[in-house]
């Protein structure tokens, strides 16, 4: 099991950004995919965007690729989430999670959730 701890969340207005870590702790960082997945109010929790462990590809959700980026550093355990032109349809509580199964797109396919951070995005 890996332990995560989110950071980076706040209140900005539409155009703005925000840069999200998260930090794993245990020895398998570097040898699982990462996401970051988010839910707002009354709606389900949704993938937003995952690098994989072996060749750090990114994959996003479509209403975010051009303004996200998902990035990986194995040597500090932390993966992070730089948003850019933020709109307030992003406002959420931004999770990040470590990939089990399934495809990276699904929600269900990620489990050791960390406890959130909140991102909130006025117009």
């Amino acid at each position: 099991q890996v332990q995560l701890v989110e950071s980076g969340g706040g209140s900005v207005q539409a155009g703005g950004s925000l840069r999200l870590s998260c930090v794993a702790s245990g020895r398998s960082f570097a040898s699982h995919t990462m996401g970051w997945l988010r839910q707002a109010p009354g709606k389900e929790r949704e993938f937003v965007a995952a690098i994989d462990w072996r060749d750090f590809n990114p994959y996003y959700q479509g209403s975010v690729k051009g303004r996200f980026t998902i990035a990986r550093d194995n040597a500090k355990n932390t993966v992070y989430l730089q948003m850019n032109s933020l709109k307030p349809e992003d406002t959420a509580v931004y999770y990040c999670a470590v990939h089990y199964s399934g495809s990276y797109y699904y929600a269900g396919a990620y489990g050791d959730w960390g406890q959130g951070t909140q991102v909130t995005v006025s117009s």
